[in-house]
C-alpha cells in the first residue's frame, strides 16, 4: 500500500494509518540533486508535473494482442503462458466455448529446431488463458517460443530453464520490479531492463492498481469504478498487458510473480477487506476470488498457483543450483488484520506469514544449502521510524505492524546462509541492514534487505520536498544505507562471492523518454551478513563528498542496446555491451504533482 494510491475507505479516510517511510544518509549535493538520502548527510528530489490523460499506446492486433510470457524456470521445466483476447477489452462472450492453442518450443529464435511442442485448449471458464508447463528440457538453456490459434502467430518469446542442482552458474543476473500504476507514468523503465538481459524478473506485487480512472494521471484507467467482478478484473489486466514496454520484457524472460494489496484491493489483510463495512468477509471473500482468478488468467505461473476461489498457495521456492535458492512469500492471505496503535503492533501471537508458512520458509533456508538464501516480500522487513527524535512511528501494514513474527524471524536468520531480503510496496529504493533489535543501533546484523522502488507508482516526486521530510528522520534510521525517490528498479548480479545490487533510476515516467542510469551500486559479501555501499565510506562525514577507491567505483558493466524496443519483434536480440555507467543520476526538478511526495501518509485520503 502507498499513501498516494487512489483508495480510501469509509467517507474517505482510510481505515489504516501508513506513517511514514524512512530514510539512511547522502553523500553530497549531487545526491540530493539525484533524489537521495544516504547515510550522513541528506537531502533528495524528484519531480512531477500534471501531464494529460491519454489512452496509451495501443498494441496493434487481436487474438494475441497482450502477448507473451514465461515463468518459475525449474531446471527442466517452464511455464509457458498466453491468453486468446477477442477485440473487445474484458469479454470472452464473442468467442467459441474453447479454442485450441498450438505452442513450439524451439532452440533457436528461428524455430529450425522444435524441441517440444504440443496443443492447449483456452476455455472461457478461464479467460481463455493457456498454462503450458513444457518439461523435459536441459538446465541453465534459452529456448524460444510461440503460439498459434484463430489464424495468427503470437510474437517470439525466449525463456531460460534454471541450473541444474550441482551446477553453479558464474553469474545470475534479478531484475527486482514492482508496483506499476497505469495512471502515474509509463512503463519505460521495462525498456531499460530489458537492454540488461536479466535471467528472471522478480515482481513482488501491484502488477494492477484497482483504484478508479480519473482524467489527471498520465494515463486513463479504463472503465467507470474499481474493479470488483471478475469481468472487471480482467478488463484492468488486459490494458496493464498492453503496455508495450512491459509486454516486451515479458516475453524477453522468465518471471517470478506474486500479488501484494492491490491486486485485490488495497490494504486487505486476510478475510479483511480495507473497508470492513461496505465489504463483510464473505462479500470480500468473493470479490478476492475474482481476483485471483484474473490474476493467475494473466501469469505465468504453475497449476499449483491456480486459485480455490477466495484461496491459492502462492508461497514457494525455486532454486538455482546451488547459487540461490528463492523464496516467494505471500504477505497478504494468512497476516491478521493491521495494528492501529503500537501496541497492537508490540502484540505477542500478530502474524504476516502465519505459523504454517514461517515454519516452511525456516525450513527451506535451513535445508536449502545454497549459497544465498533469498526471500521475496511484498512489504519492507526492517524497522521504518516515522518519528524525528524520541519515541517511534511505524507503518502498520508493512513488517514493522507484526514485530513480534519478525524478531522470531530475524533470529532464525542468525543461523541461516546469506539471508537476503527483496521487497517492494514503498515507491522508494531502500537498502538496509537486517538487525536483531532496531532499537539498538549496535544490534548484531543477521541480513540485509533490498525494497525496491516503483515502476511508475507515485510518478515524479518533488525531490526538495522529500529531502525536506525525510532528511531529519534519518538519524532514527541507522540501519538504512540508502533512500532514493525515484522510479525505476534493482537489478542484481549474484555470484559465489557476493550479490552486487545496482539501483537504475529513470529521470520521468511523465513522457516516454525517460532515461535510465545507474544511480548507485551495493554490495553484499559472502558471509557476511549486512550490505554496503559501494563508493561510500562505511563512516562519512556529515559535510564533503566521500571519495571512493576505484575499485569500489566500478560496478557491474551495463549493456546498451537500440533505444527503441519494437513489441512485436523479436525480444531478445540487443547490442553488445558498451561502457560501465556508475555515475549517480541526475533527476531534473519539475514542479510537484498532486500526489502525496513521500510515504509519511495522513489519515485523509489524497484522492481527489
Amino acid at each position: 500500500m502507498h499513501p498516494s494510491d487512489d483508495n480510501t475507505g469509509t467517507n474517505g479516510i482510510r481505515r489504516r494509518r501508513f506513517l511514514g517511510a524512512g530514510a539512511v544518509t547522502l553523500g553530497a549535493a549531487g545526491a540530493a540533486a539525484a533524489g537521495q538520502l544516504l547515510t550522513g548527510n541528506a537531502s533528495a528530489s524528484v519531480g512531477g508535473a500534471t501531464a494529460p490523460a491519454g489512452a496509451g499506446t495501443a498494441v496493434s492486433g487481436t487474438v494475441f494482442k497482450l502477448g507473451v510470457a514465461s515463468g518459475d524456470p525449474l531446471p527442466t521445466a517452464i511455464v509457458l503462458w498466453t491468453r486468446v483476447v477477442p477485440a473487445q477489452q474484458g469479454s470472452s462472450g464473442i468467442l467459441a466455448p474453447s479454442v485450441a492453442v498450438s505452442w513450439e518450443l524451439a532452440s533457436d529464435s528461428g524455430f529450425t529446431t522444435i524441441v517440444k511442442s504440443g496443443t492447449a485448449t483456452a476455455t472461457g471458464s478461464l479467460g481463455y488463458s493457456v498454462h503450458v508447463d513444457v518439461k523435459g528440457l536441459t538446465p541453465a538453456t534459452d529456448y524460444w517460443y510461440r503460439f498459434k490459434a484463430l489464424g495468427r502467430t503470437s510474437i517470439t518469446g525466449r525463456t531460460r530453464t534454471a541450473p541444474a542442482a550441482g551446477d553453479t552458474p558464474e553469474n545470475l543476473r534479478i531484475a527486482l520490479a514492482s508496483c506499476q500504476n497505469w495512471q502515474h507514468g509509463y512503463f519505460t523503465a521495462y525498456r531499460d531492463m530489458l537492454e540488461q538481459r536479466p535471467d528472471l524478473v522478480l515482481f513482488v506485487g501491484d502488477y494492477i492498481y484497482e483504484s478508479s480512472a480519473y482524467s489527471y494521471r498520465v494515463r486513463r484507467h479504463e472503465g467507470a469504478g474499481q474493479p470488483v467482478t471478475l469481468a472487471q478484473y480482467r478488463a484492468r489486466h488486459e490494458q496493464y498487458n498492453t503496455d508495450p514496454d512491459l509486454q516486451a520484457m515479458r516475453a524477453a524472460a522468465p518471471f517470478v510473480v506474486v500479488f501484494d494489496d492491490h491486486e485485490v484491493e488495497q490494504d486487505w489483510a486476510g478475510d479483511v477487506a480495507n473497508d470492513p463495512v461496505a465489504w463483510p468477509a464473505a462479500k470480500f471473500r468473493a470479490r478476492r476470488a475474482a481476483a485471483f482468478q484474473a490474476f493467475y488468467e494473466h501469469m505465468p505461473i504453475r497449476a499449483a498457483q491456480k486459485p480455490s476461489g477466495p484461496d491459492v498457495l502462492m508461497y514457494r521456492s525455486l532454486d538455482f543450483g546451488p547459487l540461490a535458492r528463492l523464496h516467494v512469500l505471500d504477505t497478504r492471505q494468512y497476516r491478521d488484520d493491521q495494528a492501529t496503535t503500537s501496541a497492537g503492533a508490540l502484540k505477542t501471537g500478530r502474524v504476516i506469514m502465519g505459523d504454517t508458512q514461517r515454519t516452511w520458509l525456516v525450513n527451506s533456508m535451513r535445508t536449502s544449502g545454497a549459497r544465498w538464501n533469498l526471500v521475496a516480500s511484498q512489504v519492507m522487513m526492517a524497522e521504518t521510524d516515522f518519528l524525528a527524535g524520541v519515541g517511534k512511528e511505524w507503518s502498520y501494514d508493512a513488517w514493522d505492524g507484526y514485530q513480534k513474527e519478525r524478531a522470531t524471524l530475524l533470529a532464525e536468520f542468525q543461523d541461516i546462509r546469506n539471508p537476503v531480503v527483496l521487497s517492494g510496496d514503498r515507491h522508494r529504493t531502500i537498502v538496509s541492514d537486517l538487525r536483531l533489535d532496531f532499537a539498538d543501533a549496535e544490534s548484531t546484523v543477521v541480513g540485509a534487505e533490498f525494497v525496491g522502488t516503483s515502476i511508475s507508482s507515485n510518478g515524479d516526486e518533488d525531490l526538495a520536498a522529500f529531502a525536506a521530510e525525510w532528511a531529519p528522520k534519518l538519524a532514527d534510521n541507522p540501519h538504512w544505507k540508502i533512500m532514493d525517490a525515484r522510479r525505476g528498479y534493482l537489478l542484481f548480479d549474484i555470484t559465489e562471492d557476493r550479490i552486487d545490487a545496482r539501483l537504475r533510476a529513470i529521470s520521468t515516467v511523465l513522457t516516454k523518454d525517460g532515461t535510465t542510469t545507474t544511480a548507485a551500486t551495493f554490495r553484499v559479501e559472502n558471509g557476511v551478513p549486512g550490505v554496503h555501499q559501494l563508493g561510500v565510506p562505511t563512516e562519512s562525514s556529515a559535510s564533503g563528498t566521500p571519495s571512493a577507491s576505484a575499485e569500489e567505483s566500478a560496478g557491474p558493466t551495463d549493456t546498451a542496446a537500440p533505444a527503441e524496443t519494437d513489441a512485436t519483434a523479436d525480444p531478445t536480440q540487443s547490442a553488445e555491451p558498451t561502457e560501465s555507467a556508475t555515475d549517480p543520476a541526475t533527476a531534473p526538478v519539475s514542479p510537484s504533482t498532486t500526489q502525496s511526495p513521500s510515504d509519511a501518509a495522513t489519515d485523509v485520503s489524497t484522492t481527489p
